[in-house]
């Protein structure tokens, strides 16, 4: 009898060792709390082979440094999961906090966006010239600095703001709006990489456009500037001069609008810049 209840017993073990093993639930150090719009930082588990949020890659530094964010309107919950060599997984729900927006309800139509052909002719290359330098991988190192404010003055317009119109919603507000004076002086708050200037000729709605990656991912996108100071390709350091404020494009006056994407994640810049210094 005894015998038998062994062999019973190594069976199941056999057959529970053969299942695939379930994630285990792990701390990965984020520094910060998960909300909409936010960049976290973290460390990775030893001998991480790949990261993933929700399913999607997230990219790894060689010291298990990492940085993820969430958008906007990002759901609930999200999943960080590593899997490490050997075949083990470990993961970490994410309980995302939702933030609340600035709405404004409008009693008037929402007007109809431009959608003449001569309009789409200009748009689409400006539209394929911005996703092209998002999609640039490059090795900058910004994404682990301490981001600074590209320029110090009041904040005219707040990361995520929208209007209703008669209930129908329009496009929330994908940046921070800074005011200032044609010509003040635009620095980059982190280190990076120039991945498109529009130097020459202004875009249609963003002006003359400076994007700079800051790597892992993370990008910042600078509108309406007067002036672009740096080139393609090149290298920029922290508080470096970049350009300058303006109001070239769709603006209504001179100011700087500061955008930031994770990857397809539009993030809030005053939560990776902290709030904005006092004085000039």
């Amino acid at each position: 009898m005894r015998t038998a209840v062994l062999a019973v017993s190594i069976a199941l073990a056999s057959v529970a060792v053969a299942q695939p093993a379930a994630p285990i639930s792990h701390d990965f150090g984020l520094n910060g709390a998960p909300m909409q719009g936010a960049v976290l930082r973290g460390v990775a588990p030893p001998n991480t082979v790949s990261l993933t949020l929700d399913g999607k890659p997230v990219a790894v530094d060689t010291d298990g440094r990492f940085l993820i964010a969430f958008d906007r309107d990002a759901a609930p919950t999200a999943l960080l999961t590593a899997r490490l060599g050997g075949g083990r997984v470990l993961s970490q729900s994410l309980a995302v906090a939702p933030r609340e927006w600035r709405i404004e309800r409008v009693d008037a139509p929402l007007r109809p966006t431009t959608s003449s052909e001569a309009f789409l002719a200009l748009r689409r290359p400006e539209l394929e010239a911005i996703a092209e330098a998002r999609a640039k991988v490059t090795d900058a190192k910004g994404w682990r600095q301490s981001f600074i404010w590209p320029r110090i003055g009041r904040i005219s317009g707040l990361f995520g703001s929208q209007r209703i119109y008669r209930g129908e919603p329009g496009a929330f507000h994908g940046g921070v709006d800074i005011a200032g004076a044609t010509g003040d002086p635009v620095v980059a708050p982190a280190d990076g990489v120039v991945i498109l200037a529009a130097s020459e000729k202004p875009y249609t709605l963003e002006g003359h456009l400076l994007m700079i990656d800051h790597g892992h991912g993370l990008n910042s996108a600078f509108l309406h500037l007067s002036r672009i100071d740096v080139r393609l390709g090149e290298a920029v350091r922290q508080g470096q001069r970049i350009g300058a404020v303006g109001a070239t494009g769709r603006a209504t006056g001179p100011h700087l609008h500061w955008g930031m994407k994770w990857n397809d994640a539009r993030i809030d810049p005053m939560l990776i810049a902290g709030p904005m210094p006092q004085g000039r």
